[in-house]
C-alpha cells in the first residue's frame, strides 16, 4: 500500500547554499545548477562539493561559467514529486540573475494537471535558503499550498543579505555585478560590503579593511533587527570557514536568534563572488 500524499512538496536550486545533505535535513528539493569548468561539466552538489570546487578554481587559468537546470531538468523533478505531494512550490533566485525562473516556469506548462507554483524570491544564497526552509517547514506542519505560497510571498520583502568580497574581479566577470559597477574604478584598494535590491547586487559601503566591511555586516543588521526581536539568520561564506565561525559568534552574541546557520554558500555563489566572501542573511520572526 503506498503511503498517501502531502500537501505540498518544496522545490529550490543549488543558488540557496542549500546541500543536497541539508535539503533532505529540512526537507527542502534542491535543484543542482551546472558550474563548467572548460569542457567538464558539474552538477552543483551532485558531482561537484565545495571542497572539489576550490581545488579546481585555483588550477584553472580560467574562471567557471555557469548556468541554469533545463526544462527536462525540471519536469523530472516535477513529475516525480507530483507522484508524492499534491502540490508543488518552487521557489527560484532572482530573475535578474539567471533564467532559472523561466526554465522553472516552462516546465510547469509542460504539466498542466500538476498544481506548481514558481515563485522568484528576488535574491540568492541563504537569503533564499532560509525562505526555502520556512516553506518547508510550514508544508511539513500540514500547512497546503496556499498557505505556503503566502508565507513565501510575505517573507520574500522581509528577507535581508548583506556581504563582503575579497575582490570585484568575479562579479564582474560572471556579469552578476548590477550596480557595483562603480565600485570598479578603486576596487583595489576597498572591501566592499554588497547586498540584494530589487533582485540585483548593488553596492552599500566601501570600507578599506576586511576587519571594518566585516563589522559594518553587523551593524546594517543591527539597523533592521532589534536587539530583542527574534531573528532567524545564516551566515554564508565561500572558503573562509575561520571568519564565518567567528562571525556566526558575533551574530548569536549581539543578536536573539532562533535559528542560526553557517554555511559554505556553493560553487555558483563561489563562481560568481569568488572565494574571501562572507555575509549573513536573515528576517526578523
Amino acid at each position: 500500500m503506498s503511503e498517501p500524499k502531502r500537501k505540498v512538496a518544496v522545490v529550490t536550486d543549488s543558488t540557496s547554499s542549500l546541500t543536497q545533505a541539508m535539503g533532505q535535513e529540512y526537507g527542502v528539493h534542491v535543484m543542482p545548477m551546472y558550474v563548467m569548468f572548460g569542457t567538464q561539466t558539474y552538477r552543483d552538489g551532485v558531482d561537484l562539493d565545495a571542497e572539489l570546487f576550490y581545488r579546481l578554481l585555483r588550477g584553472n587559468k580560467r574562471l567557471p561559467t555557469t548556468s541554469q537546470p533545463t526544462v527536462a531538468d525540471f519536469v523530472q523533478m516535477y513529475t516525480e514529486l507530483s507522484h508524492q505531494a499534491e502540490a508543488i512550490v518552487s521557489i527560484h533566485l532572482s530573475h535578474k540573475m539567471s533564467a532559472t525562473l523561466d526554465s522553472a516556469r516552462s516546465a510547469s506548462k509542460e504539466l498542466p494537471d500538476v498544481p506548481i507554483h514558481v515563485i522568484d524570491s528576488r535574491s540568492t544564497s541563504m537569503d533564499l535558503g532560509l525562505i526555502a526552509i520556512a516553506a518547508a517547514r510550514a508544508a511539513a506542519a500540514g500547512q497546503d499550498a496556499t498557505d505556503v505560497v503566502r508565507l513565501v510571498e510575505e517573507l520574500v520583502p522581509k528577507t535581508n543579505i548583506f556581504f563582503t568580497v575579497e575582490t570585484l574581479e568575479y562579479l564582474h566577470k560572471g556579469g552578476r555585478i548590477g550596480g557595483a559597477t562603480a565600485l570598479l574604478g578603486s576596487a583595489l584598494s576597498i572591501k566592499p560590503v554588497l547586498h540584494v535590491r530589487d533582485g540585483q547586487v548593488e553596492p552599500l559601503e566601501k570600507p578599506r579593511t576586511r576587519k571594518r566591511a566585516i563589522g559594518r555586516l553587523l551593524d546594517l543588521m543591527a539597523e533592521q533587527v532589534g536587539a530583542s526581536e527574534a531573528v532567524h539568520a545564516a551566515v554564508l561564506q565561500c572558503d573562509v570557514p575561520d571568519e564565518a565561525q567567528a562571525l556566526a559568534e558575533q551574530v548569536a552574541a549581539r543578536f536573539h536568534c532562533v535559528e542560526l546557520l553557517t554555511t559554505e554558500a556553493g560553487p555558483i555563489i563561489g563562481t560568481h563572488c569568488g572565494p574571501g566572501t562572507l555575509g549573513v542573511a536573515f528576517y526578523t520572526a
